[in-house]
């Protein structure tokens, strides 16, 4: 919901807000639209949550419909502030569809979110959410995240280790993530972790590594480097993290 729309709640128990202007005016049936009521007759949350529940399942006619239904009826600013919730909320992370989307309320802003034009950037937007890659990680992620917390307090306050916990455990400086604690962290400067380390450590990538022409600037970095890196040193950074080990380092005697 915008943050300039006001809710309250009606008689019914259901949410009211203040109606636009835009979306006022008769239905397709000739009669006053109630409050929160599109044009053909349905209200507008339900609608809204048919286009969460179709781009999830990946029903494009349905979504592009619901779309249509809610810039047409006046309600463009409750369409596109779902269509940007669904984004982080329904798909997967890492697609373009995000910036599409964006596009597409940028163009029916400047044409009026109930023209034409306007419709059909709502009818787009929908369409490509749909046929995006549907998956509700973030959320899943974000809920189990929150109830390990809880575990792991309530634990805590009796004094027991928790049976849950977050995938790092407590984070300390030698333990599985080591190579996080260089010189950007006060334990990383402490310990006299400086570029060096960073380099030869913290600054790896992968597991694909880097790309050939990447991998030459590093390489040549290094040896033109203040520092005098071993051969060993140099192989190991530019060396790909692998898959199924991706926090394993050697020891610092080791390197």
């Amino acid at each position: 919901m915008g943050e300039d729309r006001q809710a309250t709640f009606g008689t019914d128990g259901e949410l009211q807000t203040e109606t636009p202007p835009e979306a006022t005016g008769e239905n397709d049936f000739g009669e006053e639209k109630g409050g929160d009521e599109t044009d053909g007759g349905y209200s507008r949350y339900v609608v809204s949550s048919l286009l969460q529940k179709a781009v999830r399942r990946s029903d494009e006619e349905v979504a592009a419909w619901a779309a249509w239904e809610l810039a047409r009826s006046g309600f463009g600013w409750n369409l596109w502030d779902r269509l940007n919730l669904y984004v982080v909320e329904d798909l997967r992370a890492g697609q373009d569809v995000a910036l599409h989307i964006r596009r597409y309320e940028e163009l029916a802003e400047e044409w009026e979110m109930d023209s034409w034009r306007g419709r059909l950037c709502g009818i787009q937007a929908a369409l490509a959410a749909a046929r995006a890659t549907s998956s509700r990680e973030a959320s899943n992620a974000d809920e189990y995240f929150r109830k390990v917390a809880e575990r792991r307090a309530d634990a805590y306050e009796r004094g027991e280790e928790p049976t849950h916990d977050f995938p790092v455990g407590d984070l300390t400086i030698d333990g599985e993530f080591d190579a996080i604690f260089d010189g950007h962290t006060g334990e990383g400067k402490r310990r006299g972790r400086g570029t060096e380390f960073f380099k030869t450590r913290g600054a790896r990538v992968g597991p694909e590594g880097e790309g050939e022409l990447s991998a030459r600037w590093q390489r040549l970095a290094m040896v033109l480097d203040e520092t005098d890196y071993t051969e060993e040193q140099i192989r190991h950074a530019l060396e790909a993290v692998p898959a199924d080990a991706k926090w394993d380092e050697p020891s610092e005697d080791e390197l």
